[in-house]
């Protein structure tokens, strides 16, 4: 998009940086890569993040950048609705907050009021809380829950240097999440079995109706295909389900697509690590807030039913979708390697 010829600044021109981490390595690093940016000084950057009033979707049109540095709570016991794929010390980390990315259902815009992206450069904080925790006992780790590290790797270097820390220590194991297709990435470090690169995928048809900035389904599955042909660990994470007519059909392309896409690079789909199923499910108070922001999205204003709290698609539909796609899947993987978000 070119957010001048919509009434908007570009991306980042704006740069908000707390005073204590002018100096810090890595806010020089990223500054570095935006040389026309105005930089404004801030206290705490919840000055700016926190702020009441703010319009999320205009702020994501063109986001600031606020550099920041996280003071406690590095790391947090995974939450109950999150796949922790059998593992019994399940957490996750935030390095950032907010994506580059538009998705109209995402979470974030019910839980952050403000569309700006946060980024705390002390990472070698989060590292040192990690290894006391490491020293007690192993870890399951996502580090790309909040944000999407991938597509922000050649800015921050975060998704390469959580790989590069896990690589050090066998009682570790890394998610990280993405919707990005950086084929470069594949070049710039080693595969790992406790390094996971989890891709989220969509039919093409629900890319366009509700991700908006997000590559192809067709780059996603061409860069997911080139990691599991270099022996790569690679997840596929078709969660959230979403739905739309013709959903079945819409995925079954999809898995077509992955069909051909391993063919070509002479693996197979069964060379995946493993794969999660999941249909679309939110918490009733974000649901709100998102429902306010994105009143033309076909996703968000389904009429969802509440349990418990939760907003999901009724029982009759939900169960329908995630069977298609295990029994589908089951064609392609052994189904104790389908992980499903009620198991």
């Amino acid at each position: 998009m070119n957010y001048a010829q919509n009434g908007y600044n570009s991306a980042f021109s704006h740069i908000y940086v707390e005073e204590r981490i002018l100096s810090h390595p890595r806010t020089q690093k990223i500054l570095a890569h935006f040389p026309n940016a105005q930089v404004i000084s801030i206290g705490h950057y919840k000055d700016v993040f926190c702020r009441r009033g703010q319009q999320y979707v205009q702020q994501h049109q063109a986001q600031n950048l606020i550099l920041a540095k996280k003071e406690d709570h590095f790391i947090y016991e995974g939450a109950k609705p999150c796949q922790d794929f059998g593992n019994e010390h399940f957490y996750y980390c935030s390095t950032m907050m907010n994506c580059m990315f538009d998705c109209s259902y995402c979470y974030l815009k019910g839980m952050y009021p403000s569309g700006h992206m946060v980024i705390f450069v002390n990472l070698e904080d989060y590292f040192e809380k990690l290894e006391e925790m490491l020293a007690k006992s192993e870890i399951y780790l996502c580090v790309s829950y909040d944000a999407d590290l991938l597509a922000m790797d050649s800015l921050t270097g975060y998704a390469s240097a959580w790989a590069d820390f896990a690589k050090k220590h066998g009682n570790l194991k890394i998610e990280i999440r993405t919707k990005s297709a950086r084929m470069e990435m594949w070049e710039q470090c080693e595969p790992a079995s406790n390094v996971i690169y989890a891709f989220t995928v969509a039919p093409e048809e629900i890319i366009a109706a509700s991700e908006k900035k997000t590559p192809s389904a067709k780059a996603r599955i061409a860069c997911a295909a080139e990691g599991v042909k270099r022996g790569f660990a690679v997840r596929l994470c078709f969660d959230p389900m979403l739905y739309l007519p013709n959903w079945k059909e819409y995925y079954g392309n999809l898995l077509e697509a992955f069909d051909q896409a391993f063919v070509e690079k002479g693996c197979r789909f069964s060379d995946v690590m493993d794969v999660s199923v999941g249909a679309f499910r939110i918490s009733q108070d974000y649901m709100k807030k998102i429902r306010r922001v994105e009143p033309d999205s076909v996703i968000v204003q389904f009429p969802f039913v509440n349990e418990g709290g939760i907003y999901q698609y009724p029982r009759f539909l939900l169960e329908r979708m995630e069977q298609y796609l295990v029994e589908e899947l089951e064609k392609r993987i052994p189904r104790n390697r389908i992980f499903l978000d009620r198991e």
